[in-house]
């Protein structure tokens, strides 16, 4: 018999995500928390319906490193799409 540790991460006594270290699961509990954060900031705004809001910072918080460096200035990183365009051939 096997036995399996699982962290579960829980928000408002109902099961969000599942698992298998406790560093993934106390990332995931962080991000959630800066999303719940973000809520309210961006509800003072008053541009966004509540859905869109919640949407917005959760997308945010996932996305908090990219949100850091561009709020300091750096240039952001472009990641390669997996459905990129090929380039146009030239004709030489």
């Amino acid at each position: 018999m096997a036995v399996i540790v699982k962290y579960v991460v829980e928000r408002n006594g109902e099961e969000v995500m599942t698992f298998s270290s406790k560093q993934q699961a106390d990332a995931y509990d962080k991000m959630l928390d800066l999303a719940d954060e973000l809520v309210p900031f961006l509800a003072a705004s008053e541009l966004l319906e509540e859905a869109k809001q919640e949407e917005l910072a959760m997308y945010l918080a996932k996305h908090k490193d990219d949100l850091m460096n561009l709020l300091k200035g750096k240039k952001p990183v472009v990641k390669a799409r997996a459905a990129a365009k090929p380039k146009a051939k030239s004709a030489a």
